[in-house]
């Protein structure tokens, strides 16, 4: 029985990668034929580059959701770190990399209390991340008055290696933008962690039933708080590589970015009841959300209508999985 069940979750998951698959192609014929720019290879270099950050965070939406749980306060962590980064580089005048340390700290430590509110004091991750995400940016523009924090060799103290960290922004190898290596690493990393060890099959077993995952000994809070704790870090990582990619920050960076990261998330079958997931799934669904973000931009879409797509798609992803796991 035990097989059956194997090699049935094993054809729904192949199926639901195969739709996503369908979709993007789509997609990208739709806007190769619409537009004259969309093929050119500085346009499919900026889509690149445009998903890097997104895919990166999305990456540890996507163990967070699998658990069964939830995080909105993504954006204002990416904003804040990134926005604190550079108040340590300037106001503050840290080394570089104490700075860029430090902010990594900052978003761990930002999904570590997402994580044990929600495990310990048992409140929702929607209300607890929704109320985070207020904090987050409220905090942001407190520290920094609402003003912007600009990066050049006058307002940092410690300017040696900044011409290198602008280059993990700005930079191409090639022509290659230098953060998609970046966000290559991070998925390579990802699917390590949620395909390759205990700790991702745990993580799958708490979001498909936290119940029995607790009776056979796995530790269903410890679980949850790492998968909010990688979220915080790579949602700081990305703010810190926006960071050196604008040479700016401001309280309001980020804003309502968690909607293409669970866009991204979901459009990539990670089942919103949690406990399916993969990681080539949500690199499929970060490079839908790209592609539709760019395409409506080029064939003259207002980013009024991107917002309506983006929410549409989410809508059809989740009907979508509800009428997967009903008919499975």
């Amino acid at each position: 029985m035990e097989h059956t069940l194997n090699k049935r979750g094993g054809g729904f998951f192949r199926l639901k990668e195969s739709g996503v698959i369908i979709a993007l192609v789509i997609l990208f014929v739709f806007f190769s034929v619409s537009t004259d720019t969309f093929l050119s290879s500085q346009n499919l270099m900026n889509i690149l580059r445009q998903v890097s950050l997104l895919g990166i965070m999305t990456m540890g939406m996507t163990m967070v959701i699998v658990t069964g749980e939830f995080d909105l306060s993504v954006g204002s962590t990416f904003g804040m770190t990134g926005l604190l980064t550079g108040t340590f580089m300037s106001t503050l005048g840290y080394p570089i990399w104490v700075s860029i340390v430090l902010g990594v700290l900052i978003g761990i430590a930002v999904g570590l209390i997402n994580g044990i509110l929600v495990t310990y004091c048992r409140i929702p991750s929607f209300i607890v991340t929704l109320g985070m995400l207020n904090i987050v940016r409220g905090l942001a523009l407190v520290i920094t008055g609402g003003l912007v924090v600009v990066l050049n060799e006058k307002t940092v103290r410690y300017h040696d290696g900044l011409d290198s960290f602008f280059f993990t922004g700005s930079g191409k190898v090639g022509a290659m933008p230098v953060m998609a290596f970046f966000f290559i690493a991070v998925v390579v990393a990802a699917f390590f962690v949620l395909h390759k060890t205990i700790i991702g099959f745990w993580m799958k077993a708490v979001g498909g039933n936290s119940n029995a995952a607790q009776a056979v000994g796995i530790k269903v809070p410890f679980v949850k708080i790492v998968a909010f704790s990688i979220l915080g870090g790579l949602a700081a990582l990305a703010g810190i590589i926006n960071l050196a990619f604008i040479t700016n920050a401001q309280g309001t960076t980020g804003q309502g970015m968690e909607l293409n990261v669970i866009a991204a998330t979901v459009i990539g079958g990670t089942s919103i009841s949690g406990g399916e997931g993969s990681i080539l799934g949500a690199v499929i669904g970060v490079l839908i959300t790209g592609i539709l973000n760019n395409g409506l931009i080029l064939i003259g879409a207002s980013s009024f209508v991107q917002t309506v797509c983006i929410g549409a798609v989410i809508i059809g992803a989740v009907a979508i999985d509800v009428w997967s796991r009903r008919r499975q």
